[in-house]
């Protein structure tokens, strides 16, 4: 921060020009890099984007009109639709042409600055839903020399490199977690004679059940509605609820099936068949037929159930057994006949006190990953808007001094550390 000052009191001391971001970088149509075919795959070499929130969209083996970004030919590619925009520094083709490409007038500017401008602009709000490149090329950004957009992109690449570096380091220790949490369960849950073999269902006070096979008029309020997309991680998800039903549809579905604490869920229908949900809390809510519903009597543990079936042993039979057509489907019939190890309910206790250990640490992490990372984007997107604040030509910014001491100090001791790296 110390050398920022320094270049804006070198080379702006009276403030700065604004200029239409359209007088400074040019938009580029890209119908010849637009993709023939959706048929993507993962083999394939060449990533398909979109500016949304999905970025890579799949993969092609299409090898005409690829555009060759690199490293040291990046470009931003932006929907003119929407404003949503990606930094791209390696080869690609598009989705549509309501998707532009942006360069920048490199005697005026730096890419890298209009990229972390284009982040502080704010103008993905209601105000802008429609965001043409009309609209979008008259909004004016502050435009520093070029030595003090160079000192700003410094920073916050810092920044941004910081945060892509903890991301590594907490994904790959939430990935060794995981494996080790593996291990020991399918150890702990290979057994020789000494217990016995039996079915699924002999562990189960009742038949597998699960929701309504209509699909439901889902309402403003209500009771909680969930299907398969809110079953992951071992745990129920209700900030990814399909949304509301009436406490009149919900009545009906109890007739059938009515959720309760201790139940253990298992996707049956669609891409996550074999993924597994327990249900730890006395909130009401009712699920759709995608998920199966298992409750166990009283001489086993739902908590052995729960991570018994996410065993090798288990998990096989669910590959083996879901019928395979455009999408993969899994009889609750069948589920029900899985062979399965059941030792008597102390030996499942023991077991689960070691599993519960392992899976405790693993959802800490799952919850500590996205809120650590949150607040790293939290931390630069501070900083952003601070270091893009820049008084016009003759106009005066009043900082708080405590602020901006507090700001340089933080700054100082984050970002001036990787100045030499």
């Amino acid at each position: 921060m110390t050398k920022l000052k320094e270049l804006i009191a070198e080379f702006c001391p009276d403030g700065i020009d604004y200029i239409p971001i359209g007088e400074i970088v040019s938009y580029e149509q890209p119908s010849k890099y637009i993709v023939q075919s959706t048929q993507y795959d993962n083999s394939y070499n060449t990533p398909v984007l979109t500016a949304g929130q999905s970025f890579v969209l799949g993969y092609t083996n299409e090898t005409n009109g690829i555009y060759q970004a690199s490293k040291g030919n990046p470009v931003i590619i932006f929907d003119d639709f929407t404003g949503a925009f990606k930094w791209v520094d390696f080869p690609f083709k598009v989705k549509s042409s309501a998707m532009k490409m942006l360069h920048a007038n490199n005697e005026r500017t730096i890419l890298r600055y209009i990229y972390h401008v284009m982040g502080n602009m704010n103008f993905l709000s209601d105000e802008h839903k429609r965001l043409w490149i009309s609209i979008y090329s008259t909004f004016k950004i502050p435009l520093p020399p070029l030595p003090v957009q160079r000192e700003i992109v410094r920073i916050l690449d810092n920044f941004t490199e910081l945060t892509a570096e903890l991301t590594a380091e907490l994904t790959a220790e939430l990935t060794v977690r995981k494996k080790q949490y593996e291990y020991y369960r399918d150890e702990l849950l290979t057994f020789g004679s000494e217990y016995r073999k039996g079915r699924l269902i002999d562990m189960l006070s009742q038949p597998i059940t699960d929701g309504p096979h209509i699909t439901p008029t889902l309402v403003d309020k209500g009771v909680p509605f969930l299907s398969v997309e809110a079953v992951y991680n071992g745990q129920i998800h209700f900030e990814k609820k399909r949304g509301y039903i009436t406490e009149d549809f919900d009545l009906e579905c109890c007739k059938k099936y009515k959720p309760r604490r201790n139940d253990v869920f298992m996707v049956k229908s669609g891409s996550t068949t074999g993924k597994v949900g327990y249900v730890d809390t006395d909130e009401r809510f009712n699920i759709w037929s995608p998920l199966a519903a298992l409750r166990v009597n009283s001489e086993n543990s739902s908590r052995y159930l729960f991570h018994l079936l996410q065993s090798k042993m288990v998990q096989r039979q669910v590959a083996a057994k879901a019928s395979h057509g455009s999408q993969p489907n899994l009889s609750m019939r069948a589920l029900e006949q899985f062979e399965v190890i059941i030792p008597p309910i102390n030996i499942q206790l023991r077991i689960v006190k070691v599993l519960d250990n392992f899976d405790a640490i693993c959802c800490d992490l799952n919850i500590g990953l996205p809120a650590e990372i949150e607040a790293r984007k939290k931390q630069y997107e501070f900083y952003r808007d601070q270091l893009l604040t820049f008084a016009a030509q003759g106009e005066t910014i009043l900082t708080d001094r405590q602020t901006d001491r507090q700001t340089d100090r933080q700054t100082d001791r984050q970002t001036d550390r990787q100045t030499d790296r």
